[in-house]
């Protein structure tokens, strides 16, 4: 059995790194670059739904634990 050697270890060793790289594009990298996308679908999801409905326990909806202002425009 011959094992790879040099430059074909290293061609190996990139295509593979290549091929990992162009599966997880879509995956991962893609929607972190532009949401737009998935915000969309989100919204067009969701659009029936009220929070307030399906809040379990009668729990308050999640607001902001340190009271941040929403920004302003300037």
């Amino acid at each position: 059995m011959s094992f790879l050697k040099g430059w074909r270890y290293t061609a190996f060793i990139g295509g593979f790194v290549g091929l990992l790289g162009l599966t997880l594009y879509p995956i991962a990298v893609s929607p972190m670059l532009d949401p737009s996308e998935y915000k969309k679908i989100q919204k067009e999801s969701r659009k029936n739904i009220r929070q307030e409905d399906i809040q379990p326990g009668n729990m308050k909806i999640w607001s902001d634990p340190f009271g941040r202002k929403k920004a302003d425009s300037e």
